[in-house]
């Protein structure tokens, strides 16, 4: 159980949050996927959280590196675990070629929780 019983909730917006178990820790994507954007190696950045039978959500990051480099999970989690707390650090990692869009060129998160969950992607 991570945080001394904790359960780790993850929220689209900052005026809902998922309930799950019966301490609830947020995590906000925004947040995540804004440090993510931040690492010299992350072209593109997704977090979502995809279902966990234990946890009701775990967090996951879907990354798309830049041209020509290659994102390490080691190193993506060592650099999210130094600026923020180990409960908002993803526990699922994915590379991408590219994302799944809208025609106005937002990122479909639902169709990335449904990739997940087929098992079309493997994790890093």
């Amino acid at each position: 159980m991570p945080m001394g019983g904790c359960t780790p909730a993850i929220s689209a917006r900052w005026t809902s949050g998922v309930t799950a178990g019966s301490k609830v820790e947020n995590i906000y994507p925004r947040e995540l996927e804004e440090l993510l954007f931040a690492h010299p190696k992350v072209g593109e950045v997704a977090v979502i959280g995809i279902p966990d039978d234990k946890w009701g959500e775990e967090v996951a990051a879907f990354i798309r590196p830049i041209p020509g480099e290659r994102v390490d999970k080691a190193e993506l989690f060592a650099y999210v675990r130094a600026h923020l707390a180990p409960y908002k650090t993803p526990r699922h990692w994915f590379e991408l070629d590219a994302f799944p869009m809208t025609g106005s060129g937002k990122i479909q998160k639902y169709k990335l929780r449904q990739m997940s969950a087929n098992g079309d992607l493997a994790e890093l």
